[in-house]
């Protein structure tokens, strides 16, 4: 049995094969864990979540910022969902969507496994947040997404606004905590979330720390394996994993095994970019 940790898949779907074959995935046997963000940008997005579903009793998923996008879009009318891109157009029509989507809704935003000595989030955690305080505040938001309040949670879950604060109440501190599990790249060493800094370390304003090396940062008992930042590409540090390396923009499909003492990373080729596309974050 193996445990493979993958990254952000954002509607590659031939990129996503060529990895499964890679790993020499056997579902009989094996588990996949995705960090989230399994859909738009990669113009197989349809085909990807088709293809992740099929996996769902051997696999885990959180839940990305583009995921959510989706879970919120879906809501909207159907005049309002054909202003969207036609990747995301393309799930929305499909005439299984309500399965994909609904199933999509009740992924976590983190899930742990203490045994294995490991924590899956999208992005990050806020600098204070211990593994116990990561683990509430994701129930707290998942308790709200998968129940009957979901709409109102997709409706107001947009914006910069607030900085986390644990006295924080309603849709403002739900808010605060999707910011810090699916958007989260650079912050204050008070945790203030540099929303518009994305390129790789060293280019960020003074006073701006990646979130994994912020002063005073809590220690946690568990490794962390994300994604979302594809511009800081693979990286290893701070008892953190960063597999997110850029294979709808031209890079690589990063798979990091979980479940043994070495390291061990594979990689297949990213998405083929149209002629005269230029490589950005999200």
């Amino acid at each position: 049995m193996a445990i493979w940790a993958i990254g952000d898949l954002q509607g590659c779907y031939g990129p996503t094969q060529r990895l499964l074959e890679r790993i020499r995935f056997d579902p009989a046997q094996d588990r996949l864990w995705f960090c989230g963000d399994l859909v738009n940008r990669g113009g197989e997005s349809l085909e990807t979540l088709r293809l992740v579903h099929s996996l769902r009793e051997h696999c885990i998923v959180v839940l990305g910022n583009h995921d959510l996008s989706l879970l919120a879009i879906a809501e909207r009318s159907a005049d309002d969902q054909r202003k969207v891109n036609p990747d995301l157009q393309r799930v929305l029509f499909a005439e299984d969507r309500d399965t994909l989507i609904g199933w999509l809704r009740k992924r976590p935003m983190l899930h742990s496994d203490h045994d294995l000595g490991w924590m899956m989030v999208h992005a990050g955690l806020a600098p204070k947040w211990t593994t116990l305080h990561a683990e509430k505040h994701a129930r707290e938001v998942e308790r709200r997404l998968h129940g009957d309040g979901y709409q109102k949670l997709l409706r107001n879950m947009y914006g910069d606004y607030p900085t986390w604060s644990p006295a924080l109440r309603g849709i403002e501190r739900e808010r605060a905590i999707i910011n810090i599990f699916t958007r989260l790249r650079y912050c204050s060493t008070r945790g203030r979330i540099a929303f518009n800094e994305k390129g790789a370390p060293g280019t960020q304003e003074s006073g701006l720390y990646p979130w994994y090396e912020v002063p005073g940062r809590a220690q946690r008992d568990l490794k962390i394996v994300c994604g979302h930042w594809s511009t800081l590409g693979l990286f290893i540090g701070h008892g953190v994993h960063a597999i997110d390396t850029g294979a709808v923009w031209g890079g690589k499909l990063t798979a990091l095994r979980l479940d043994c003492d070495e390291l061990r990373v594979v990689q297949a080729p990213g998405r083929t970019l149209p002629n005269g596309t230029a490589a950005q974050e999200d």
